[in-house]
């Protein structure tokens, strides 16, 4: 047995104390902390954090000899149990590490529990001391025996079940004769707890549905209990899953008020925001936990572990986070082709998008995703948001070709069933694609898949949503996007570039990211809507618009530059996705199918 007691007194000081006891150590006894943790793909080096690292057996001290930056070895005599002690620095607010103060407690155990080499497989334990009185424990990992502490069969099951301490809201309700549990730190005290578990029931409920049929029953859901940890902050969004839990971070104003109004169109953007959020996690528990990439059937804790396949895993799920909020009547068709249409936008935005494939996107994770800078959009593409339209392109195309019969949905159940909730490639995503569309249009539409994800090229979804009676609507360019710069404004700042895209009119004047615009044609600018003031046009405009002059201060020097504005009135820079009233008959069936599920 691996045992792990994880000492809380240290709160004030934001220090986990751990003592972990190993029975029958090897001669030499090595242990380390992972690189990163499942789900979020970066080397985030969480051993930073680990300090005064002592062993012993029984009274005599071992020695401990570090190896590298998260691994050491001990030297052990005879088989008496060893026992190390440390602290954790924990002060990440994140879903992704560990956070302790005299009001909360909150860990995975990537970031506190050490891993115990050529023993991974066995049972391992936690138990907690110094807990306040008043404080409790919220975790899906199954109580030990007795009911004291914890107990996981293996590592991997350890390091999957984050566990949330300290005093909190907590609700349950249960979806398809399943249990679950909806724990909320730092809500305000407005807070409609029974609201957001009546309307997380409905989307666990529709997720069930998709996956094991309408008469799902707990007996087919992979998972016998299932928990939502949210922590409800100032600033701050993100989650993160695990097999029978998620981590969650969201703003407290976006939870749901008392007295707030109910049906699909009622409400509001910061709520839906958060039930997609509730949505994309609860999903991942079937596409990624379960069913995931090949390369991720043995996961290497102490290095990047590569794959092409995010775009599905991470993409097709961000396609169906939203998806679900419209089937289980949480908003409606409006409001779902709105979220379309910005992700639409966030991606026509990208001109990375003609650089990176998703399929590259996925593979260059580790680099590139998770450390944007000011040259991110012009250079990758998010396999996040780009992939949720290539699944978008393939529901349609599916559904198209065979007047509904064939869908993404049924791509999906093909794929658990075929694989039991296993690892799969691209070539199984491939032949289930080409099944499910027919004999007829099967391998085109496969191909097309192919195509979509390891090129460059726009999507076709404006041809593909006309038969769904949906209008794809080109929207005049606002002047960041004629300008083709990014911008942040504030009052000390002013008007500062964030970013300079590719190719825009503020490339080929010379402007670069960080750039304070401090006044156009000599006037002042505090914000860009005082520029797009003096840009309006003049009652008898020049044939060909005159570069204007641009005072710009860059690293404490001033620069006159001469800008050329591209005239306004230029569409397609966004779009905007409306439902056809006078669509055919057939187009409404198609679309109602879709979105009703």
């Amino acid at each position: 047995m691996i045992s792990y007691r994880i000492d809380v007194a240290g709160a004030r000081a934001h220090l986990f104390r751990v003592t972990l006891r190993i029975e029958r150590p090897a001669r030499e006894q090595r242990v380390s902390l992972p690189a990163w943790i499942p789900g979020s793909y970066l080397v985030r080096e969480f051993a930073r954090h680990l300090s005064r690292l002592r062993a012993r057996q029984g009274q005599r001290e071992a020695r401990v000899e570090q190896l590298d930056k998260a691994s050491w070895l001990v030297r052990c005599e005879g088989t008496a149990a060893l026992i190390l002690d440390y602290d954790v620095y924990a002060f990440d607010t994140s879903v992704r590490a560990a956070f302790l103060d005299a009001g909360r407690g909150f860990f995975n155990a990537t970031s506190v529990c050490l891993r115990i080499h050529d023993r991974e497989g066995e049972p391992h334990a936690i138990s907690f001391a110094g807990l306040p009185r008043d404080w409790q424990i919220a975790t899906a990992m199954p109580r030990a025996e007795g009911g004291s502490g914890y107990r996981a069969p293996d590592y991997d099951a350890l390091v999957d079940h984050p566990f949330e301490l300290g005093r909190f809201w907590r609700g349950t309700f249960t979806a398809c004769g399943v249990p679950h549990e909806f724990v909320v730190t730092g809500a305000w005290p407005g807070f409609d707890g029974a609201r957001l578990l009546a309307d997380t029931r409905r989307i666990c409920e529709a997720q069930i549905a998709l996956w094991h049929g309408a008469d799902a029953a707990a007996r087919d859901v992979p998972f016998e209990r299932y928990v939502f940890l949210l922590n409800a902050v100032d600033e701050g969004q993100g989650g993160l899953e695990h097999r029978a839990s998620t981590a969650l971070i969201a703003p407290r104003r976006k939870l749901p008020r008392a007295g707030m109004l109910a049906g699909a169109g009622a409400i509001d953007d910061g709520y839906a925001d958060l039930l997609g959020l509730v949505s994309h996690e609860y999903f991942h528990t079937w596409n990624v936990k379960r069913m995931r990439p090949a390369e991720f059937a043995k996961l290497d804790y102490t290095r990047e572990n590569y794959t092409e396949l995010l775009w599905f895993f991470e993409g097709f799920t961000s396609y169906y986070d939203d998806l679900m909020l419209v089937r289980a009547g949480l908003v409606d068709d409006a409001r779902y082709l709105a979220l379309v249409a910005k992700n639409v936008n966030a991606v026509l935005g990208a001109p990375g998008r003609r650089v990176q494939s998703v399929a590259q996107a996925s593979f260059d994770a580790w680099v590139k995703y998770y450390r944007s800078d000011e040259n991110t959009p012009n250079a990758t593409i998010s396999y996040y948001a780009k992939g949720a339209l290539v699944a978008l392109a393939l529901d349609l195309s599916l559904r198209s070709a065979s007047g509904g019969r064939a869908t993404l949905d049924a791509v999906m159940r093909a794929l658990w069933a075929a694989s039991g909730g296993g690892p799969i490639t691209e070539a199984d995503i491939l032949a289930a694609t080409a099944k499910a569309g027919g004999a007829r249009r099967g391998k085109a539409i496969a191909a097309s898949l192919a195509q979509w994800v390891h090129g460059t090229g726009e999507l076709p979804l404006a041809e593909l949503l006309t038969p769904f009676g949906v209008k794809w609507r080109p929207q005049a360019a606002t002047l960041a996007q004629r300008l083709g710069v990014r911008v942040a404004e504030s009052a000390l700042t002013g008007v500062k570039l964030t970013h300079v895209l590719r190719g825009g009119a503020a490339e080929q004047a010379g402007l670069s990211a960080g750039d304070e615009l401090l006044a156009l044609d000599g006037w002042r600018l505090r914000r860009l809507d005082d520029a797009q003031a003096l840009l309006a046009p003049q009652p008898a405009p020049p044939r060909k618009a005159a570069p204007r002059e641009l005072l710009v201060s860059r690293d404490q020097r001033v620069l006159r530059i001469a800008l050329a504005v591209p005239a306004a009135g230029e569409d397609g820079a966004s779009v905007q996705l409306v439902a056809d009233g006078a669509a055919s008959a057939a187009a409404r069936a198609l679309r109602r199918a879709w979105l009703g599920g």
